[in-house]
């Protein structure tokens, strides 16, 4: 199961490069909530993929008798997904807002910062 899970996370990383590569804002978040589950995926399969075994104690040990899930992959991941939602829910809101100020979702056309007709500044004082 872990090399499949180890295929699929790669997967999800090369969709995710290819998306954040591109000049469409919508693509770009697209690609960045992918490489937020992507690094979920890996830091999941990192921690040991165990069915059988629980990631708690019997009661009364001190120490576990046999092999043990490791709970704190679980516990990262479950942060992850709180803080990758939030960014992306802040990236959307922040390109809604380009877009409704500039009328484009193309990072090409959005560079009104640069204008292609104005001069250029000067390069010494």
């Amino acid at each position: 199961m872990e090399p499949v899970l180890a295929i699929l996370t790669g997967l999800f990383f090369a969709a995710a490069v290819y998306l954040m590569l591109s000049k469409f804002i919508i693509r770009v978040l697209l690609g960045v909530a992918i490489l937020g589950n992507a690094v979920n995926l890996l830091i999941f399969t990192n921690g040991r993929l165990l069915r059988e075994v629980p990631p708690v104690l019997a009661a009364g040990l001190d120490v576990p008798a046999g092999p043990v899930a490791n709970p704190l992959p679980q516990a990262l991941i479950l942060t992850a997904i709180v803080i990758s939602f939030s960014f992306f829910a802040f990236l959307l809101v922040l390109s809604w807002r380009a877009y409704e100020g500039l009328g484009t979702d193309n990072t090409d056309r959005m560079r009104v910062a640069e204008p292609e007709d104005a001069p250029l500044p000067p390069e010494g004082y």
